[in-house]
């Protein structure tokens, strides 16, 4: 028991805390997987501005993942696919019918310049050790927008899932601008396969949304799908209406797909049936119309947690100041070491300090000498000169001091003193300085990311009211058998194969089900009919049933408001004997007595609404304290 203990205390929370982490659930910081953080990792070493075999990529990223090589091919392809990160050049798939890629040594692929702008900067990035400890690879990226949201993600790790939704690259850009000046954000998704998408359910990043095709019904005779629902492709959606189309719940003449770069899939109508009859069917029995749940779960602070998509937005505004801050002092830095030793430069060459050093025989005399030399010209210098800068200045070519062009020199120095002005402007205001590189992105990009998906509100459609009850409920009294695949028998009513039915039993027992197609219910069934909630908790249903032992009758008047699926229920107590049962309200209860002493008369006739209506459980009311001979229910009037 101890060994079993451990393996669940230490293995089995080492193996989930790894899945989560490091494998199936995305980094708030840059939005990535751990294998799609190692492939734009390689892509960035081998970036050259040529296309790289797929292959090549999938075999240098095999150095920083520890799985195998289909697992990097599939990730890089869907990563690729998204066109925001990776150029392609090949066959990497159709996102619209789902046909796969090529093999990886016939596809090419290279980092888009937009991925280096909002994710590569090596000299403010951390990293860490690869798995077997050869390489170093970047914990996460310096990521300056949410690409979270972006691409989206979906991950199933232990005990927990994530499913976020991309969005639209250039709303979520403005809606970290809006954050920064201090406006409310509020976000939808977008997908790369566009449709129509209702919202009221969506949540911030979390709840769910309702995702339609776009229907050309332009054509009566003939429905055409020109854009797909979120996850759907052209082959699972034609799947999804010929399945449909099968059991009778559409009517179609055929189906055809002219896909290419364009959606375009044909539904054919049958004769005498038009386009806007067949819509709200497509819609509730196929994948025209998907719901879409949505739980946006990321890694922050190393620590699984659930967010909000505005939540997200906000970290990102405060994360892109930081980002642009570090590299404003970064460069700097890198700008006043440039013009230190451009200085130096001007000052060594200009004032023939080098001469100096002719007659020094040792390395530690010229070091001295040389500075010495700057001595007088401290004030211009600003920073004390060391050793490594005399390194520096010895190093450089004869040619390149007789070379030296003075004006060239000092208009470097004035451009680098301009972009030192420029950095400590921007950097007293870093919110300004962000959002105009946000307007950057957006001015750039604009035209390349137009939203595809239209927002709109619509109602999801009831399967049962889309539904054409086309198919005859039979019952035979003689077999006691009921469904719609029974040839004999009296036929009940029609129904479609979403309707739920109510049947009442001669013994008392009742049972609420889906239309069967062949199901035993007793010989002399009392009554069946249609079992929706609402009408069936509205409906009175009337017995009359007697005790065997006393031959005392009682009438029980009830609403059947409640039920579980399949689960038989008693109508009447245990023991009692059914008689008659109605659903009228305008019965009378028509008894005829036993003979007795003293008996005078020996029927009656009482009107049905007499005898209160009472709860599904309650005991009914006695008809008289006579025994019953027969009762029945008969129409005012005296028909029966």
């Amino acid at each position: 028991m101890a060994y079993v203990a451990k393996l669940y205390e230490t293995n089995f929370l080492e193996y989930a805390s790894y899945v989560i982490k490091d494998r199936a659930i995305p980094h708030l910081d840059d939005g990535l997987k751990p294998v799609q953080r190692r492939i734009l990792h390689c892509l960035f070493e081998k970036d050259d501005g040529k296309f790289h075999k797929v292959a090549n990529i999938v075999g240098e990223c095999m150095k920083y993942h520890p799985h195998g090589d289909a697992s990097i091919y599939e990730a890089l392809v869907v990563l690729a696919n998204k066109k925001i990160l990776i150029g392609t050049q090949g066959n990497f798939g159709n996102i619209f019918t789902g046909d796969s890629a090529s093999a990886a040594r016939y596809i090419e692929c290279r980092i888009l310049p937009l991925a280096k702008q909002i994710l590569y900067n090596p000299k403010i990035t951390t990293y860490e050790d690869s798995y077997d400890g050869r390489n170093s690879e970047p914990v996460t990226f310096p990521a300056k927008i949410p690409l979270v949201l972006v691409l989206g993600a979906e991950g199933i790790a232990v005990g927990m899932s994530t499913k976020i939704l991309p969005h639209n690259f250039i709303e979520v850009m403005q809606a970290v601008g809006a954050v920064l000046r201090g406006k409310k954000v509020e976000l939808y998704p977008d997908f790369p396969t566009g449709g129509d998408m209702d919202v009221s359910a969506y949540e911030d990043g979390n709840g769910k949304v309702l995702v339609r095709a776009k229907l050309d019904l332009s054509d009566p005779k003939r429905i055409v799908i020109r854009e797909l629902p979120f996850g759907c492709t052209t082959e699972s959606l034609i799947a999804s209406i010929e399945a449909a189309a099968r059991k009778g719940t559409i009517k179609i003449a055929g189906i055809s797909d002219f896909t290419t770069d364009k959606v375009e899939i044909e539904v054919r109508l049958q004769r005498g049936t038009y386009a806007q009859e067949v819509v709200d069917a497509l819609y509730a029995f196929t994948d025209c119309e998907v719901s879409i749940s949505v739980n946006l779960l990321i890694i922050k602070d190393n620590v699984p947690v659930q967010m909000s998509a505005s939540a997200v937005v906000e970290y990102h505004a405060k994360k892109l100041v930081e980002i642009l801050k570090a590299e404003l002092l970064l460069e700097q830095a890198e700008l006043a070491d440039r013009l230190h030793i451009r200085t130096l430069e001007q000052i060594f060459v200009e004032e023939r300090i080098y001469k100096n050093i002719e007659e020094k025989k040792t390395q530690e005399a010229v070091t001295k000498a040389v500075l010495e030399g700057f001595k007088p010209f401290a004030k211009q210098i600003k920073r004390d000169v060391t050793e490594e800068d005399v390194e520096k200045l010895l190093k450089i070519p004869i040619r390149r001091i007789s070379l030296y062009d003075i004006n060239k020199a000092k208009k470097e120095m004035e451009e680098i003193r301009a972009r030192l002005g420029e950095i400590k402007r921007s950097l007293a205001h870093l919110s300004d300085y962000a959002i105009s590189f946000l307007d950057g992105i957006i001015a750039a990009h604009a035209k390349d990311f137009q939203r595809q998906t239209r927002v709109r509100s619509f109602q999801k459609v009831d399967v049962r009211e889309a539904a054409v009850r086309n198919l005859k409920l039979r019952y035979d009294d003689e077999t006691g058998y009921i469904g719609t695949g029974i040839s004999g028998g009296t036929a009940l009513f029609e129904v479609s194969q979403f309707d739920k039915i109510i049947v009442i039993r001669k013994n008392g027992m009742y049972t609420v089900q889906n239309t069967p197609e062949k199901l035993f219910v007793d010989k002399g069934a009392l009554y069946c009919g249609f079992a929706e909630k609402e009408q069936l908790a509205k409906r009175v249903f009337s017995v009359i049933y007697m005790d065997p032992k006393t031959k005392i009758g009682y009438v029980k008047r009830t609403h059947i408001e409640t039920w579980i699926l399949d689960k038989p229920y008693e109508l009447v107590p245990e023991g009692m004997e059914l008689l008659k049962l109605t659903s009228r309200e305008d019965s009378v209860v028509q008894v005829e007595y036993l003979p007795a002493p003293k008996l005078k008369k020996l029927t009656d006739a009482i009107p049905l609404k007499k005898f209160a209506v009472k709860g599904l459980k309650a005991a009914g009311i006695k008809i008289s304290p006579k025994k019953i001979k027969t009762a029945q229910f008969v129409k005012a009037g005296g028909k029966k």
